[in-house]
């Protein structure tokens, strides 16, 4: 379908009388999940069991290098293998980067530096640690930004992603000047800073995410309450599809960090002590947060309502900004049905354990719109860099949320329109423009549908 014909993009964000958007395509109606699951024959069937969610976690972890088996991994490892860990996430740049005074970045060598390859020992004992609150995880050991050109500040080039309070981590080296870990948690591999991270013994490390019983986080974010007696686990953000330990048998009369238990979820989250050790503490979740005490049933009902919770949420390259980013995005929503994805868009598009459409240059666009026009809520459409999850067909033709710094719209008179988004998104698919004459729907390699 050519991009005339959808209406014409207008000067407005949300006009309330007309219902447009300013989004060739999208009206306000169209900016609730109720609109899409309408339009759904059957909305709450279950498209994937728990029993067939666990068996796809385990091929993941099992056959997709990406991902990580903390329970696999080795006690020791060989130098060889730690500096192949850290030189796969600090390689030094290939391009000119830039820093945030829009200056030619030249700190490389003090980075390569920080790293301290040269006293990784012989043989490293892996250590072992949770995540205590949102961190992010770097490509070296600093928090100083880079960017690929001048005054271009929302992608920082050393950020890699972010950790959720309760997160394991395998700890392999220490950078130089002692702040940071390079450390490996399921979906990811680089460095956080210590004071986001507490050490412990290996099994109460690694059995913290089993405990039961639980609740999982439901809502895009939730807090925990203010507290003045324990502050590390005061007003501690949780993010969708966190795993926290239930504290069910929490006596009714007992209060917790001075307040009374009874109007709340008493759960039990990790937190650092001052020698960088592992202790954990009671906290309260007020009864009001959208929580959950199991992972949601995978229902193409749901998989709309959660994708919407994040509507209008700003964009964050490698979840800076407190967000999150395309991948993320989809990661976090599929997380609230316990089912794991691969961190990275490139890493996701490939996975082989996913129900997968691929695309070559021997594929037409014809082939790829019959392909498209077949696509359910849920399905994944990966393009070089990005993903989008569809929501539904409309007119015809397919609608997505991602979460995207921009989109390009073709005029009437053969013009190119560029709108910039930074953030949780609703689009059509069929009029987004890429470079040159290709539209975004030449570029799609691969769709992963989560479903049989």
């Amino acid at each position: 379908m050519p991009a005339t014909a959808f209406e014409r993009p207008r000067p407005h964000p949300v006009d309330a009388e007309t219902g447009a958007t300013g989004i060739a395509g999208v009206r306000a109606e169209q900016l609730t999940p109720e609109f899409w699951t309408r339009r759904l024959s059957d909305p709450d069937r279950v498209v994937m069991d728990r029993a067939a969610i666990a068996r796809q976690n385990l091929r993941l972890f099992a056959e997709d290098r990406s991902v990580h088996d903390l329970d696999a991994l080795p006690a020791q490892m060989p130098r060889a293998e730690v500096t192949r860990w850290i030189r796969a996430a600090s390689s030094p740049p290939t391009r000119e980067l830039f820093d945030a005074s829009g200056g030619s970045f030249d700190g490389i060598d003090a980075l390569e530096s920080a790293l301290a390859l040269d006293r990784i020992a012989d043989t490293v004992t892996v250590r072992h640690g949770l995540v205590v609150e949102r961190a992010d995880m770097r490509g070296y050991p600093t928090s100083m930004r880079v960017f690929s050109a001048p005054g271009d500040t929302d992608i920082d080039r050393f950020q890699e992603t972010a950790l959720f309070p309760g997160t394991p981590l395998a700890i392999l080296h220490e950078s130089r000047d002692g702040a940071w870990w390079f450390a490996v948690s399921p979906r990811y591999a680089a460095w956080i800073r210590k004071q986001h991270v507490a050490t412990g013994d290996r099994d109460r490390v690694l059995g913290y995410r089993h405990r039961t019983p639980y609740l999982v986080v439901t809502g895009a974010t939730v807090d925990t309450v203010y507290n003045p007696e324990v502050p590390q686990v005061s007003e501690l953000q949780l993010d969708m599809g966190v795993r926290v330990p239930l504290l069910a048998d929490w006596p009714a009369d007992r209060p917790v960090n001075g307040q009374a238990a009874y109007t709340g979820h008493v759960i039990e989250l990790p937190i650092r002590d001052a020698d960088g050790s592992l202790r954990f503490a009671p906290t309260l979740l007020p009864r009001t947060r959208d929580v959950a005490a199991d992972y949601l049933p995978l229902t193409q009902a749901n998989l709309l309502r959660q994708g919407f919770k994040f509507l209008g949420e700003r964009y964050g390259w490698g979840h800076s900004y407190n967000a999150r980013d395309c991948s993320g995005f989809v990661s976090e929503i599929y997380r609230a049905f316990d089912v794991q994805l691969p961190r990275n868009t490139s890493a996701q598009g490939v996975s082989p354990v996913f129900n997968t459409v691929r695309f070559d240059e021997n594929d037409d666009r014809r082939k790829r719109l019959e392909v498209l026009r077949t696509l359910q809520p849920g399905d994944l459409i990966y393009i070089p860099g990005h993903v989008m999850m569809v929501i539904g067909q409309y007119q015809g033709a397919p609608y997505v949320i991602h979460d995207v710094t921009g989109i390009t719209l073709g005029e009437a008179d053969g013009s190119r329109r560029r709108i910039a988004l930074n953030g949780v998104s609703v689009t059509p698919l069929e009029p987004l423009l890429a470079s040159g004459d290709a539209t975004l729907v030449d570029r799609i390699y691969s769709i992963q549908k989560i479903r049989p």
